[in-house]
């Protein structure tokens, strides 16, 4: 369904990344921003574009570590996992920043601008929601950065998700932190699902809960 672009970066080194970019086939909902976890764009990713855009939205995920290596794409293994985390700690957060605001301003002159990312994506997600302008909604889901930044307020309506199984992530404490700065973002557990539920790895996905969340994130989008 989808196809590569190119986007310019708002950063000031107007850096030119690859995206993932899907249309709608009937009218859109708006545009949604898919964050990518470190294994790069890969096909549950490019899966998750599809599907924003089977559901009526018009869907782009950029390419985050292009600067360091272009078209990275890693396994769910040991290795993938020690080259993306490479990656992930070696750019300057203010770059995929910038790289999603400009993803914002391809989107916005068709409508309304969300976000939705997962893992890496998802620290990055409730980032953007605090630090950036102009988006009307964000869906993070089990973001390892959001407990050290859970003071940091949302600009736009945004909702949490966090698996219960996550070994890496205290599913208590990320909610109990995130709802003392901000007790008006919806913190969502789910008591089956580990990391990286949403993707459809079969060594990781709960299907239940990733439909329970989609619908979650479906609900706050058309809101």
């Amino acid at each position: 369904m989808g196809e590569y672009i190119s986007i310019k970066s708002t950063a000031d080194d107007g850096f030119e990344f690859s995206a993932y970019h899907a249309r709608p086939a009937r009218v859109s909902r708006g545009g949604v921003i898919v964050v990518q976890e470190i294994f790069g764009l890969d096909e549950h990713v490019r899966r998750d574009v599809d599907r924003w855009a089977s559901l009526g939205f018009e869907a782009v995920a950029p390419s985050l570590y292009d600067r360091r290596e272009p078209g990275f794409l890693a396994g769910h293994d040991a290795a993938g996992m020690t080259a993306g985390i490479a990656h992930a700690r070696a750019t300057p957060l203010e770059q995929p920043l910038a790289d999603i605001a400009a993803c914002r301003d391809y989107l916005k002159p068709r409508g309304k601008v969300f976000i939705v990312g997962y893992c890496y994506g998802g620290s990055l997600v409730w980032l953007a929601a605090g630090k950036l302008d102009g988006l009307s909604g964000a869906s993070s889901y089990y973001g390892s950065m959001v407990q050290a930044n859970a003071s940091l307020r949302p600009k736009c309506p945004t909702i949490v998700h966090l698996g219960r199984l996550d070994t890496g992530i205290p599913a208590d404490e990320v909610k109990a932190a995130v709802q003392a700065a901000n007790p008006d973002v919806p913190v969502y557990i789910y008591e089956d699902a580990g990391h990286g539920f949403n993707n459809e790895d079969p060594a990781r996905h709960s299907p239940e809960s990733a439909d329970l969340a989609r619908r979650r994130t479906l609900e706050l989008f058309d809101a």
